[in-house]
C-alpha cells in the first residue's frame, strides 16, 4: 500500500489508539526508566488545561446567549439538569447494586496490602456543608475564578451573563455575540491543533504510567476493575441508548455509532474537557442537535455530568466495606448515593478524581486507610470513566434538542 495512502487512512482516533498500545508496550519493557516520557505528557495536557477553561467560558456565553428568551432557556435549563441529576443517582444505585451481588472486595487477604495503607488522606476528604458548596458556586471575582481554572464558578458566571445576553435588545447584543462567537470559534480551532498532538502525549502518558506501577498492583484490584467495567457497560450501552429511544426519536445503534468517536478520545485524553470540542462537533455536524442546544448542554455536561465518576466512588467504597468485612446498613448505602451523586457533580474543584473517594468513605464510616491500592491504577479507571462521561452527555444533548423542538 502507498505510505500516503495509508496514513491518509489513519485518522487521528486510529493514531490515538496506536499510541496507547506503543505506550504500554514501551512502559511494560522500559519500566522506571519510562518516566522519561513523562514532560511530553505532561506538555500535552498543560496545552489542554490552557484552552479548556476559557473555551468553556465562551461555549457557555454563547449557548446560553444563543436560547433566546427566558422560557427557552429555563426549559433547557431545567431539562439539562434533571437528566444529569438522575442518571447520576441511577448509575450509583447501579454500582451499589453490583458491588453487593458480584463483591469485588472478598477474597483479598488485608495482610498482603499492609505495607500500602497509610492515614495519609485522613485529613483530606471533609465534606462541605450545604451552604459551603452553594457558595463556592459564586465567584467573588469572575477573572480570578478564571485565572484560577475554577470551572465551577466560571461556569455559574458564564450562565449568568448569557442569560442576561439574551434578555436585551438585538441592536445591543449583536456585536457582544459576534465577538463571543468568533473567539469561541477561534479557541475551537486550536484545540483540535492541540489534539493533533495528542498521540505523542498519550504514548507518553501511557508509558509512564505503565512503567511506573507495573501490572503487580492491578492483580490486587483486577475482580473490582472487571466489575466497573461491566456496571460501565450497562450505563454506556443500556441506559443511555435506552434514554435516547424514549425521549428522542433517533435511533440508539446510529447514537452509538456516531459518539463512538468522541469516546475513543475519550479513553485516550481521560478527561471530558479534552474531549469537548470532539464531543460538540460529533453532536453538531453528526447527531444533528443545534449549535445553541450544544453549546449549552455539552460543556455544563463536561463540567457536572460524572456518571462514571458516581459508578467508581459506589464501587469502591463497597470494595472497601468488603475488604475490611464491614457490614453496610441502609443509613451507610443512603450516604454513598448522597456523596457520591453530589460528588461527581462537584468534581471539577476538587484535585484528583480519587480524592474524592475519601468524602464517599468517611461519609458511610469506612476505613480509608486503603486508598493508596486504587492510586496506581487510577488512571485506567479514569480512562474508561470519561467515555462513560461523554456519551451521558450526548445523550442529554440529544434529548434536550428534540424537546426543545416541541
Amino acid at each position: 500500500m502507498n505510505p500516503k495512502k495509508f496514513t491518509k487512512k489513519m485518522n487521528l482516533g486510529t493514531w490515538i489508539i496506536f499510541a496507547m498500545f506503543a505506550g504500554i508496550v514501551a512502559g511494560v519493557l522500559m519500566g522506571q526508566s519510562a518516566e522519561l516520557f513523562r514532560p511530553l505528557g505532561e506538555l500535552f495536557i498543560r496545552l489542554i488545561r490552557m484552552l479548556v477553561v476559557p473555551l468553556v467560558a465562551f461555549s457557555i456565553i454563547l449557548g446560553a446567549s444563543s436560547l433566546g428568551d427566558a422560557r427557552s432557556a429555563g426549559k433547557a435549563g431545567i431539562l439539562t439538569f434533571v437528566y444529569y441529576l438522575t442518571t447520576t443517582a441511577f448509575a450509583v444505585v447501579l454500582g451499589l447494586i453490583a458491588g453487593s451481588v458480584f463483591e469485588p472486595g472478598k477474597g483479598l487477604e488485608v495482610a498482603q496490602i499492609q505495607m500500602m495503607f497509610s492515614d495519609e488522606y485522613a485529613q483530606r476528604g471533609a465534606t462541605p456543608g450545604f451552604w459551603d458548596t452553594v457558595l463556592g458556586f459564586v465567584p467573588v471575582n469572575p477573572f480570578e475564578a478564571l485565572g484560577e481554572g475554577n470551572i465551577l464558578q466560571v461556569l455559574f458566571f458564564s450562565l449568568f451573563f448569557g442569560f442576561g445576553l439574551s434578555r436585551i435588545s438585538h441592536e445591543k447584543k449583536a456585536a457582544v455575540i459576534s465577538l463571543v462567537s468568533t473567539v469561541n470559534d477561534v479557541l475551537i480551532w486550536m484545540i483540535m491543533k492541540v489534539m493533533w498532538t495528542a498521540p505523542i502525549g498519550v504514548f507518553a502518558l501511557m508509558a509512564d504510567a505503565v512503567g511506573t506501577f507495573g501490572w503487580d498492583i492491578l492483580a490486587l484490584v483486577l475482580k473490582l476493575l472487571l466489575v466497573y467495567v461491566a456496571v460501565l457497560l450497562a450505563q454506556t450501552f443500556g441506559v443511555y441508548p435506552s434514554m435516547v429511544k424514549i425521549f428522542s426519536k433517533m435511533s440508539p445503534l446510529h447514537f452509538l455509532k456516531k459518539i463512538s468517536k468522541a469516546q475513543i478520545v475519550a479513553l485516550s485524553t481521560s478527561s471530558s474537557m479534552a474531549t469537548l470540542p470532539v464531543t460538540m462537533k460529533v453532536c453538531e455536524h453528526e447527531l444533528d442537535v443545534s449549535k445553541e442546544t450544544t453549546s449549552f448542554v455539552l460543556p455544563l455536561g463536561a463540567t457536572i455530568n460524572m456518571d462514571g465518576n458516581a459508578i467508581y466512588y459506589a464501587l469502591a467504597a463497597l470494595f472497601f466495606a468488603q475488604l475490611f468485612g464491614i457490614e453496610l446498613g441502609m443509613a451507610q448505602y443512603v450516604a454513598i448515593i448522597l456523596t457520591a451523586t453530589l460528588g461527581s457533580i462537584g468534581q471539577a474543584g476538587v484535585p484528583g478524581p480519587t480524592l474524592l473517594v475519601v468524602a464517599v468513605l468517611l461519609a458511610a464510616d469506612i476505613p480509608i486507610i486503603g486508598l493508596p491500592l486504587l492510586f496506581g491504577v487510577d488512571r485506567i479507571f479514569d480512562m474508561l470513566r470519561t467515555a462513560v462521561n461523554i456519551t451521558g452527555d450526548a445523550s442529554c444533548a440529544v434529548i434536550v434538542n428534540e424537546k426543545l423542538k416541541n
